[in-house]
């Protein structure tokens, strides 16, 4: 068998699959990259019922003993709340315990989403005491708040109340928004209140119920001064980040539009009649790998005539 009869085959062959890659490949040019999208970030709250920050000075004022304590703090992102009633502490009156506070409710919680952040402190029935008057009371409250709310693409908000009465060192006071209320008792000491402080910015927020400024000289129990300040019921919160937006996909590039077709013959439908009975962008992809066929078609049609006649002559 001679080896120019295998031949046509072959070409067949090869040229049958290099227009089926164009034709394959034609629609892969169309498709778009996916977007992709991230969330944000978590904001931050905290919460607390009461924070003390007190030095207690012994007779002789040689020697000094922070009174440092907080009560049900309690901060985000992880999730919290706290419900602890009483703060007692050692070692400052004679060696006795002192029971700084006690409650009938003390609540803090703090929590955070992916687009908000809150902070809460509720107090109610409360007492406040400090060494040196085991008998009075330095604070009594019947009920104070604080709340602290931030929300991605809102303004933040901080909100306090003092609600009902308060007594301090034994005396009813009515608390006002003007500015600080001073309370001076002979015997005992004086206290400065501050009403209801918030603040603000645009992604934080902060409020504080009652601050206290304290300045207390019992002169017992080997207690000398008991000055400082407390806090009952702060909250605070901070914005989350807004969740970045989701990419948008790419546009779709425009197909290059073919130049005008003049009609070979009368009965041969124009550009414009193709796209009245169904033509669309994938026609030119359709007509190239058609020609490609018919191209390989009439090549191994003409090989088959030539090695016919070659084997006729022979």
């Amino acid at each position: 068998m001679n080896s120019n009869t295998m031949r046509p085959p072959a070409r067949r062959r090869t040229l049958a699959a290099a227009a089926a890659v164009t034709l394959a490949a034609g629609p892969a040019l169309l498709a778009a990259p996916p977007a992709h999208a991230t969330g944000g970030g978590d904001g931050r709250a905290s919460a607390v019922v009461l924070r003390t920050d007190l030095d207690v000075a012994l007779l002789d004022k040689t020697v000094h003993v922070p009174l440092k304590a907080t009560l049900n703090e309690v901060r985000a992102p992880a999730s919290a709340r706290r419900t602890a009633l009483t703060v007692t502490l050692d070692g400052v009156e004679q060696g006795r315990p002192v029971s700084v506070l006690k409650a009938d409710v003390a609540t803090a919680e703090a929590t955070t989403a992916q687009r908000r952040a809150e902070g809460r402190a509720e107090l109610a029935h409360a007492r406040l005491h400090v060494p040196g008057l085991p008998l009075l009371s330095l604070i009594e409250v019947e009920k104070v708040t604080a709340r602290a709310l931030c929300e991605t693409g809102r303004q933040p908000v901080a909100e306090a109340n003092v609600l009902g009465t308060v007594t301090v060192l034994g005396k009813r006071v009515t608390l006002t928004t003007g500015g600080p209320t001073r309370v001076e008792v002979p015997g005992a000491g004086e206290v400065t209140l501050d009403l209801s402080g918030t603040r603000t910015t645009t992604r934080t927020a902060a409020a504080t119920a009652l601050a206290l400024t304290v300045s207390v000289n019992p002169l017992k129990a080997n207690v000398a001064d008991v000055t400082g300040t407390v806090t009952l019921a702060e909250a605070t919160c901070e914005t989350p980040a807004a969740p970045p937006k989701a990419a948008a996909p790419p546009a779709e590039p425009a197909q290059p539009r073919p130049a005008d077709v003049q009609p070979q013959t009368a009965g041969r439908p124009t550009e414009a009649n193709l796209a009245e009975t169904g033509g669309s962008s994938m026609t030119p992809y359709l007509a190239g790998g058609s020609l490609a066929l018919l191209a390989a078609g009439a090549g191994a049609l003409a090989l088959t005539r030539r090695a016919r006649a070659a084997r006729g002559r022979g």
